[in-house]
């Protein structure tokens, strides 16, 4: 069954073009986590993976890999302590690329896609690799405002992949003016299916998502909010959004 796979041509589908905002990150992220091929998916290939994906899944170049191997490797089931770091290492740049797409890896939802290995750890990766990392994060998370995923989705994604809560909150919170607006309004007022309230994912570990509503819930972000609604020199959309948030801040608290 191999070789039919072989001899089909395939679009990988979610590729970064030239002039994408990430293109050269994602190419980058290529380079430095480049390595030998590993000889093991590391996940199940009983009843999750098909024999089939499992025995072409090295045969294409990782930055070739098509989608839906990827996607089939995160909906297989995995060792309970996560995947081993030779096999994430070599998706991660495919990885990095398809969630810079606005696709998701696991079809369970964005928040998962970096949580097999403990990615946001700096000690697992040279410092050529976690430049890369860290940059993805930073720039992932202030990308402007999307249909395609929700900030509080978005954090949630690096938290679980073992980033600093505390650091993540910070950047939010440092965000530029049209930026934090833009981001929270479409989340709680307008895209999401939240329409008027503080809206939180699901898959927030119990701990951090009572730290995540604290903060949502905070006069920090209401003094910022309301900062802009009232500044005279905040374009007047933007100001109109951020009294609304600062309203939904106001009814949950």
């Amino acid at each position: 069954m191999g070789w039919k796979r072989q001899d089909k041509k395939k679009d990988p589908g979610a590729k970064v073009p030239p002039g994408h905002p990430f293109h050269d990150l994602i190419e980058e992220a290529y380079l430095v986590f480049a390595g030998p091929k590993p000889d093991d998916v590391d996940v199940c290939t009983h009843c999750c993976m098909t024999q089939a994906t499992a025995e072409d899944f090295f045969r294409p170049n990782i930055a070739e890999l098509p989608l839906d191997y990827l996607r089939e490797w995160f909906g297989a089931a995995y060792p309970a302590g996560g995947v081993n770091q030779l096999i994430w290492a070599y998706l991660l740049p495919r990885t990095l690329e398809v969630i810079a797409m606005g696709e998701e890896p696991d079809v369970n939802g964005i928040e998962l896609s970096l949580s097999r290995f403990d990615t946001g750890n700096p000690g697992h990766w040279s410092a050529a690799q976690w430049s890369v990392l860290d940059r993805f994060r930073g720039q992932f998370l202030n990308t402007a405002p999307s249909r395609h995923h929700a900030l509080d989705e978005t954090l949630c994604m690096f938290r679980r992949g073992g980033w600093q809560l505390d650091d993540l909150l910070a950047q939010v919170l440092a965000m530029p003016d049209e930026d934090i607006v833009g981001r929270l309004w479409q989340d709680w007022c307008d895209g999401f299916g939240a329409y008027g309230y503080v809206s939180t994912t699901n898959f927030w570990q119990t701990a951090d998502a009572a730290r995540v509503r604290d903060f949502y819930e905070s006069d920090a972000l209401r003094n910022r909010l309301e900062s802009i609604a009232l500044s005279d020199s905040a374009v007047a959309d933007i100001a109109a959004k951020a009294s609304d948030l600062v309203s939904v801040i106001e009814r949950a608290a």
